[in-house]
């Protein structure tokens, strides 16, 4: 039977658990939001992990995601020294930080298809 989860994967895994919890208890810059790591994808190598994330609340504007993502990957020494404390891996991989829009395109839209499910009931009544 083939592998169906890799390696990389399970890395991947449990450092989302492991950074959503270090960013909460060991990061105490007040700029930084509420933020949620929503997957982290690790090189076949493990020399590099991409690690989304999003800004919950109300301000996640463009300077506001910009000034968390410089925060976490300035910090991100510290991060990946504290993973392979945790983890105890060989070799930590490289964290960079991006934004992941899916969540705040979701949100688009699902207000979107409400828009229209109510223009449709409001132009079904009148008939």
């Amino acid at each position: 039977m083939a592998k169906d989860y890799s390696r990389t994967q399970r890395i991947g895994d449990q450092m989302q658990r492991e950074l959503a919890s270090l960013i909460q208890r060991e990061i105490k810059d007040p700029r930084l939001g509420l933020i949620t790591i929503t997957g982290v994808e690790v090189s076949r190598d493990l020399s590099h992990a991409k690690v989304f994330i999003t800004v919950m609340g109300k301000d996640d504007d463009q300077d506001t995601v910009k000034e968390n993502l410089r925060i976490l990957n300035e910090a991100s020494g510290f991060l990946r020294m504290q993973l392979g404390k945790a983890m105890k891996l060989r070799t930590v991989p490289q964290l960079h930080f991006n934004y992941d829009a899916s969540v705040r395109r979701g949100v688009e839209l699902a207000s979107l298809i409400e828009r229209a499910v109510a223009e449709d009931r409001k132009h079904g009544d009148g008939e």
